[in-house]
């Protein structure tokens, strides 16, 4: 792990990217005080559809809710449209 002042990160940012690319973590800090880590990008896996089968609903789902219908179209909000 490297410590770099503001300064040297504004100065040198694409030689410290370079490195952290390799997997090194560098430490940015102001009056000595860490303030930002530069860490390899790690990207999350997205999975489509993870949750089927564990969640369940029926068509009251979609209801219209009056309470919110209030919020935004007033007391007239009872009044199908």
């Amino acid at each position: 792990m490297t410590t770099v002042n503001i300064h040297e990160a504004k100065t040198h940012l694409s030689r410290l990217l370079e490195r952290v690319s390799k997997g090194e973590r560098i430490v940015i800090s102001k009056a000595g005080q860490p303030i930002a880590d530069l860490v390899p990008h790690r990207s999350a896996p997205v999975t489509i559809g993870g949750l089927k089968g564990q969640l369940t609903y029926d068509d009251s789902t979609f209801d219209v809710d009056v309470d919110i219908q209030r919020m935004f179209y007033g007391d007239d909000a009872d009044a199908p449209a």
